[in-house]
């Protein structure tokens, strides 16, 4: 039997980190980051429709809780400053979605020490 090639299979580069991503490894056909850095890339106009021109990387910015407890990974477009969320996946790397949930805590906008009880 032969191996199926990037094409076939819809794996991508990281545009980020450069891992080889495979789009199916959680049963997914939908992968829209990078499990390892949880980069994207900007490729859609409207959610699912792929058809942006700017294509620039996307970081990860922050953590959403959706009202059912979902948690949704916000980008932000290197290129054009769109924001998007991407649900996460279930093989997305537990490191780096808790350093982005915790990014707020661990750099707030206050002094945290000067607050009284």
């Amino acid at each position: 039997m032969s191996r199926k090639s990037r094409r076939e299979t819809n794996a991508f580069t990281c545009i980020h980190c450069r891992n080889t991503v495979d789009p199916d490894s959680f049963g997914t056909k939908h992968r829209n980051h990078c499990p390892f850095c949880l980069w994207s890339r900007h490729v859609d106009d409207e959610p699912g429709d792929r058809r942006c021109a700017c294509r620039s990387p996307m970081e990860p910015m922050a953590i959403a809780v959706r009202e059912d407890g979902e948690w949704a990974i916000i980008h932000r477009c290197t290129g054009c400053s769109t924001l998007r969320t991407n649900r996460i996946a279930g093989d997305d790397r537990e490191l780096p979605l808790l350093v982005l949930a915790l990014k707020p805590i661990s750099n707030p906008p206050f002094p945290i020490h000067m607050l009284s009880p």
